[in-house]
């Protein structure tokens, strides 16, 4: 497929999906997001790909919803953000499903839509001059893109409707107190940084790393019970891989695994 405003680019296991509107601060209009769908459909199903990073081009992640394309669609509006919706709920589920490590890798703001698609990957690397803004309430929009989801897993539910009400704009460190960034790296060695913890991700167990993001996501809407029987039936499947048997012999042999 030929995209139009994004690019995916792939580099052996490494795929990086860039949302390319720099001279809209990436904002997400119907054909991006259509196209951010189709590109994360299309990682998820490639066997050779084992992490995804998605990124901004130019000076910002996203600014989330592009809003001269709501301005222009005022008199059906509903249709409209329903619409747009379906796409870009469909690529959040895909992200928070897709049995590979995703990364986000914030370059800049990310504002609204933007905000809640770093939130919806699996882990998220940031910039030191990146900036957070929920955004949603400066227009008079409810939060989308699963923002009422992650945002009260990762911050409480108090933090998270303080930020929500109050369009709260916080830096890439603040992110990273309340846990919503894994990392914040100088501008200078970002991009060097998230090639780097990708690289080292593929060089881990797929076979684990898929699962453990699979009970980490049961784990939301299970008993205790319930979960350690996920983990106990997870855990046998994982013991029959070829990973598991070079991971036992390598640690014995005091060498490092090579993971398949």
């Amino acid at each position: 497929m030929t995209y139009k405003a994004l690019l995916l680019e792939i580099e052996g296991p490494i795929a990086t999906i860039t949302l390319n509107r720099p001279e809209h601060l990436n904002a997400l209009n119907m054909d991006l997001s259509k196209e951010l769908l189709e590109a994360v459909l299309n990682c998820s199903e490639d066997k050779n790909i084992r992490v995804v990073v998605i990124t901004g081009a130019g000076n910002a992640f996203s600014a989330g919803g592009d809003v001269k394309a709501f301005k222009e669609n005022l008199p059906n509006i509903a249709v409209y953000l329903k619409h747009q919706t379906t796409f870009l709920h469909k690529a959040i589920s895909n992200i928070a499903r897709m049995p590979k490590p995703v990364i986000a890798a914030v370059n800049g703001v990310a504002a609204g839509g933007g905000f809640s698609l770093a939130l919806a990957c699996d882990l998220t690397i940031a910039c030191e001059s990146a900036r957070f803004v929920t955004a949603y309430s400066h227009i008079a929009l409810t939060p989308d893109l699963s923002c009422t989801y992650f945002l009260p897993r990762l911050v409480g539910n108090k933090k998270g409707l303080e930020m929500l009400y109050t369009d709260a704009s916080i830096t890439a460190k603040e992110a990273l107190e309340l846990g919503i960034v894994n990392q914040v790296v100088s501008e200078n060695k970002f991009l060097e940084q998230v090639e780097n913890f990708a690289t080292q991700l593929t060089e881990r167990p797929a076979f684990a790393l898929a699962n453990t993001k699979k009970l980490f996501r049961l784990s939301w809407a299970a008993s205790l019970e319930t979960q350690m029987e996920n983990e106990t039936e997870i855990i046998g499947k994982a013991g029959l891989t070829e990973d598991f048997a070079e991971g036992v012999t390598a640690f014995l042999e005091k060498r490092k695994p090579k993971f398949k």
